[in-house]
């Protein structure tokens, strides 16, 4: 699983057909974008665009996204993989509760 911390976000909400936007950023480098489709629609797969990953949500989590990005700190990006089953996103710790070593 690929994580990797988020250090800026740019929000592209357009005028015309386009889907909003918030593209995520470290170290000034583009490492991804949340996508936001109309509320109801079918969401495409979650999917790679080059080496970054193309996360999609319905209009109504745009808020709470924007929440997150703007109140936490740490946030990283996860992305597990493409297509149904997978996991992806962004949270605030850079593993899961669990997913650390034993000794």
């Amino acid at each position: 699983m690929a994580t990797t911390e988020i250090d800026a976000y740019e929000i592209l909400y357009s005028a015309n057909t386009f889907a909003p936007r918030i593209g995520l950023k470290n170290k000034k480098t583009y490492i991804g974008q949340m996508v936001f489709k109309p509320n109801g629609s079918v969401l495409p797969a979650d999917k790679l665009l080059g080496s970054q990953p193309q996360i999609y949500y319905h209009l109504d989590d745009f808020h709470n996204a924007l929440d997150i990005l703007r109140n936490e700190k740490p946030i990283y990006l996860f992305f597990n993989g493409t297509g149904g089953g997978f996991e992806n996103g962004i949270r605030t710790t850079e593993e899961v509760v669990g997913e650390g070593e034993t000794s």
